[in-house]
C-alpha cells in the first residue's frame, strides 16, 4: 500500500522524523541512500568542532546493533562519496558511530521501541507553556507521543500530546533500567544474527 507521496507505508514508518538542517542537512541528504544500499539506517548527522572539525555519522543496522566492521564499512562507503560531493569546505575528521545507549530517538518506531524508558526532548514550539521536557512517554500515536513529564510542577500538566512533527531533539538517558534493557535487545539481535553473545555493541555517542 502506498500514500499520498507514492512511498509505501513501509517505508513512511522508517523514515525520520527528526532531522538535520543546513549544512548537517545536505550531508545527510548525500549519505543516507548510500548507507541505505549496504542495508544500514541513518540516525543522525552531526558536526563539531573537535579536532579541528569532525562529521559525525550515527547509524545502525535495522535491528538496532552496530559493531566495528559495520562502522568501517559505512566509513569506506560514505568517504568517497563526500570527496565527490566536496559539502565541508575546510578539512574535517569522519567519524562513524553506532547510536550508544543513550541514543537519540530518530524514527516512530524509536519511540515505541523506548516507551516507559526516561528521556529528554526538545521542541520547536511551545507545548503546554514548555519547550524542554524531561520524563517517560506513555503512549505513541501516529502523528504525536502522550508524555509523563517527572519535574512537573505542581500547576502544570503531568501528561502532555506532543505532536511528534514538534520535536527537534529527543534522546534517552542513561539509567540501570535503560542499560538492562538495551543489553539484553543487544544479545538478542545478536543472537538472531549468529554472531558470539559476548561481542558487545560498539561506537559512542559523543
Amino acid at each position: 500500500m502506498t500514500n499520498d507521496d507514492g512511498k509505501s507505508e513501509a517505508d513512511a514508518a522508517d523514515a525520520r522524523l527528526i532531522v538535520e538542517e543546513g549544512l548537517e542537512g545536505a550531508i545527510a541528504a548525500i549519505v543516507e541512500p548510500v548507507i541505505a544500499q549496504l542495508g544500514y539506517r541513518l540516525v543522525r548527522v552531526r558536526i563539531s568542532q573537535l579536532n579541528g572539525m569532525t562529521l559525525q555519522i550515527m547509524a545502525e543496522r535495522a535491528d538496532g546493533t552496530m559493531a566495528v566492521e559495520d562502522c568501517e564499512a559505512v566509513s569506506r562507503a560514505v568517504s568517497p562519496v563526500l570527496d565527490v560531493e566536496d559539502p565541508i569546505e575546510q578539512e574535517y575528521h569522519l567519524e562513524v558511530s553506532s547510536p550508544g545507549i543513550d541514543r537519540p530517538l530518530v524514527r516512530h518506531a524509536d519511540f515505541a521501541t523506548w516507551t516507559h524508558h526516561l528521556i529528554k526532548l526538545e521542541t520547536s514550539r511551545l507545548v503546554s507553556g514548555r519547550k524542554r521536557f524531561r520524563g517517560k512517554i506513555v503512549e505513541v500515536l501516529r502523528d504525536a507521543i502522550r508524555f509523563e513529564r517527572d519535574q512537573a510542577h505542581p500547576e502544570e500538566e503531568l501528561v502532555v500530546e506532543i505532536a511528534l512533527d514538534a520535536i527537534t531533539d529527543a534522546r534517552l538517558i542513561l539509567t540501570d533500567e535503560l542499560i538492562d534493557a538495551a543489553l539484553k535487545a543487544d544479545k538478542a539481535a545478536r543472537k538472531g544474527h549468529g554472531e558470539n553473545d559476548n561481542d558487545p555493541a560498539t561506537g559512542q555517542d559523543q
